[in-house]
Formats: structure tokens, sequence, C-alpha cells
């Protein structure tokens, strides 16, 4: 029944991609594919017959809109690409981030009420059955708290989960089929990256986790100059319904009226970038999902300019290793150092140990050298991103299965970057901040840090350090005199055994004697 559902689904996402014309986008001239193309579009043209009319970046989006959640989450990170994507068709996917079609209010009331138990007008002072908002896997009304509060409601789309849970097992098949029919597949592990992009999507179903990935964040960022989290209220939280403070601000995307509300747009571009960082590498937690329908800018009083951050279903998290590892590879490409980062792939095992340093300092270099001392707008990190993919396939470089979200928020921010300030200098912002977190973690800085870090595990440790090293030698000399004792108990048997056999020998040669003395007698 499964395996029949999912042919199924595959005849579904045939027929969207064919009734949307996407396969159009491609076959746009006739000889694109020789005489082949040429029957293919006669077929259609005599046997199918589809309206084509509407622009193809409305085609796009309302294609991936029918085709559900996953590909609206694609298409959502198409439309920050616009180095990569037509500006029509940008500007079209732009709208899956905040106007993706609502369900119905009935059945979000529906779903309130099956999670509180009781009528929705028992649970809330204000309820606003219209959606302000509608994203693929959930969608948000507003609402007012018995206290007055003001907040939003965000409610699961029903019937979702097994949606999403049908289309990540066809992405699974796919990259089974992706490891067998290609050989440098392996080397990609797209098993691997499906996995994790399940685990963090699935994640992002349970409004639970989100709703504490919203606090960890709050928490991480308390009182700080640059960005405002929401407060979560957990006494009308569940697995399908999430309640947060009400922000009020306008959307990243408009610009214009940011600019004419008096925020200063080239200094918000560069605090984008310092909260990236500050995310990653101080706290090793990040909000990964940093699309402009998920970013506000606050306008009121001394919050004036702040990012709002909103939508915590998919955060990423990095170890300590990591985080080394990257600062290191990003100082070394700031420093145009790529000997370094050449090296570092190595001890970090995501280059192979026998790669030869120096050819892979020269091909680094060859890519990353001419996009320096260059503004953002002159710069296409598509093609530099397609450099980097074959020089990584040359040197059998692997790619790392938990960067994967790391990977696309950077698309992120490189895509919000260039639509708040083409000028925008990411390197000069970014350098002297990840300097100064590496000042934090090596040298005397670093040392002291990690003293003040471990000295409430001395303070109980040392005084039981005598008992712990008498402990110690007493488990070393007991375990001394055990092998003393094995030693002389495997000496004791291999001298009884000695003497077994002497004796055994001597009856043997005299018995030998015997028979000799009595044969010449």
């Amino acid at each position: 029944m499964l395996r029949l559902f999912r042919l199924f689904r595959l005849f579904r996402i045939a027929r969207v991609v064919y009734l949307y014309g996407l396969d159009r986008m491609i076959l746009d001239n006739e000889n694109v594919f020789g005489v082949w193309g040429r029957i293919a579009w006669s077929l259609q043209k005599l046997l199918f017959w589809r309206d084509l009319s509407a622009p193809r970046g409305q085609r796009l989006r309302e294609a991936l809109e029918a085709l559900g959640p996953i590909f609206v989450k694609f298409g959502q990170m198409l439309s920050t690409r616009r180095d990569l994507v037509p500006v029509d068709l940008a500007d079209e996917l732009a709208k899956l981030q905040d106007q993706v079609p609502p369900f119905a209010s009935a059945l979000a009331i529906a779903e309130l009420e099956a999670a509180y138990g009781k009528p929705v007008d028992q649970v809330f002072l204000a309820f606003s059955p219209e959606p302000v908002a509608s994203a693929s896997v959930a969608q948000v009304h507003f609402a007012t708290l018995p206290n007055s509060r003001e907040v939003a409601v965000k409610i699961l789309r029903p019937g979702i989960r097994r949606v999403i849970d049908h289309d990540m097992a066809l992405l699974e098949m796919a990259a089974i089929w992706l490891e067998k029919l290609w050989a440098d597949a392996r080397r990609l592990k797209p098993q691997q990256v499906v996995a994790e992009f399940d685990k963090y999507l699935h994640d992002e179903l349970d409004l639970m986790r989100e709703a504490a990935n919203c606090s960890q964040l709050r928490r991480n960022f308390a009182n700080s100059p640059l960005l405002i989290v929401p407060e979560v209220y957990w006494d009308w939280c569940t697995q399908n319904v999430m309640v947060m403070e009400r922000m009020h601000g306008l959307p990243i995307s408009q610009t214009d009226a940011l600019r004419d509300a008096g925020v200063d747009i080239p200094q918000l571009a560069r605090a984008g970038v310092e909260i990236f960082f500050t995310q990653v590498f101080r706290d090793g937690f990040f909000h990964a999902d940093m699309h402009p329908g998920n970013i506000f800018v606050a306008l009121d009083g001394a919050t004036k300019g702040r990012y709002i951050a909103l939508d915590f279903g998919i955060v990423g998290t990095l170890t300590d290793i990591d985080k080394n590892y990257l600062a290191q590879n990003f100082l070394a490409f700031f420093r145009r150092d790529y000997k370094r980062v050449a090296e570092v792939h190595v001890e970090s095992g995501w280059a192979p140990k026998a790669t030869r340093i120096d050819e892979f300092e020269s091909a680094i270099r060859a890519v990353c050298e001419p996009i320096f001392d260059r503004p953002l707008k002159d710069i296409s990190f598509g093609r530099v991103l397609l450099r980097l993919f074959q020089t990584s396939r040359r040197f059998n470089v692997e790619i790392q299965p938990q960067l994967v979200l790391l990977q696309k928020t950077l698309l992120n921010i490189e895509g919000l970057g260039r639509q708040l300030d083409p000028d925008l200098d990411l390197w000069k912002t970014a350098k002297p901040f990840l300097e100064r977190w590496m000042s934090e973690q090596i040298g005397w800085r670093g040392l002291r840090n990690q003293l003040k870090r471990e000295a409430p595990a001395w303070v109980s440790l040392l005084p039981a350090l005598p008992r712990l090293a008498h402990q110690a030698l007493s488990v070393d000399r007991h375990a001394e005199v055990r092998t003393e004792l094995a030693e002389l108990r495997a000496k004791v048997t291999q001298t009884r055994w000695l003497l077994v056999i002497s004796i055994l020998f001597t009856l043997f040669l005299g018995g030998l004697s015997v028979a000799l003395l009595m044969r010449l007698g």
C-alpha cells in the first residue's frame, strides 16, 4: 500500500510539473534536445493541452505550492539567490515566504479546541479567525490572553506530517539511487544529507520544540542591542500549537519603507552579519531559516532598528570542534592564507590525509583570490560555489552532513545582505568579530576564560585529590599484585608440567634401559 502511494505521489509530481509547464522552462526552444526534443514538443502540442498564459514565475510558485512544504522551502531558499535566479522568478518566489495559501479558519479553530479541550472563547479573551501569516507547515493568528497580553498563535497544518513523511521517503529513495548510479555521489553523502534534513524537518513539526528553540535564543540574546526574540507563553503551548509574544515591526524585505522610517540600512546589513556570526561562534546555536519572511525590524522607541526573529522551527547546533575549525577556515580565507585553509581541511578530516597541501592550496587560491576587495554586488557567489565544488571533487573533500544547515543559512545571509546593501563588504564586517572570537579561544585570554569555566568543578575536585590519588595508587598496586600472582601461578603451572614431563621421560628411559639389559643378558 505504501509503495502504491509513493508511485501515486511520483505520478502527481510529474503531473504538476507538466500542468504548470515547468518542463517548458527547459524546453523553451524546439532545438534544445535535437530531434527527440522536437518530437516531445510536437506530441505535447498535438495530444495535450494546457494553459501556459500565466508568467513563468507565477507558474513556478504555484507548482511549488501544489507540491507541498518541502518544495515550498526549496523555493524560499531560491528567492534569496538573485544572483542565480532571474529577477522575475525571484520576485514571485519571494511570495512563498509569507503568502502560502492558508488553510480554513474552521480547521484552525478545530485544532485549537482539540489541543485545549475547550472552546476557543474560553481560552483567549479574543481570537482573530483570519490568519496574518501562512507558511508551509503552519499559520499564525493574532489573539489576546485572559491577562490582556497580545500574542501570536501558531497552528500546525492538519495532516502535514503524513505529507512530509511520504515526500521524505521519496527523497530517501532518490538518494539511494543517486549513490548507485553516480560514483561521485558517495562523496557527497546524499543519504546522510537527506537524513539530516528529515531530522530537522520533523523537529519543525513539533511546536513544543520550536517554543524551546525560541526560549533558548531569547536567553542567548537577552538585553542585546541587535536582536529581539519574542517571549514564549508555555501554559498555552502544545505539540500542535505555539503561543508567543506578538511582535510589532516591518518585514526586512520592505527596504524602502524601512528607509522612510529612518532605519540605517547599511548598519542593519552589518548588524545582520554580526548576529549570524554571534549565533554560530559564540553560542553554537543558530537560527537556520533566516529568509526575509522570518525577519522583521522594530520601529518603536529604543528598539528602533533592531532585528526581530520569528519562526524557530529549524535551528542548527555546532560542537566546539566544528566551531574551531570553521573559525580557522574563515580567518584563513579573510587573511588569504590558503595554505592554512588546505591544512585545516586535512586536519579536520574533511580532506584525505594523503592530500597534497601545495596542490590544494593552489586550487583554493585560484577560486577565492578574485573575489577579495570587491563589493558584494560585484561578486557572483554562485560561480564561486560552483568552482569550489569542482575543486572539492578533485581533492575528494567530503560533504559534512552536520553542516548542511549552516551552509543553507550562509546562503540566506548572503541573499539578505545583497537585498539590504549591495555594497556591503562581507569580509571587513566579519573579520574583526572572528579575530575577537579566536583571541577568546586561544592564547592567554583563552586560557583565562577556560580557567574561569572550569573553576567551579575544581572547587569540588581539589579537596578530594589526596583521596582520589590514594585510591588510584591502591588500584594500581592491587593490579600489580594481581599481575604478579598471575605470573607466579603461570610459572608454577609451567614448572609442574616440566616436572611431570621429566618424570615420564625418566621412566621411559629407565624402562628402555632395563629392556636392553635383559635382551643382552
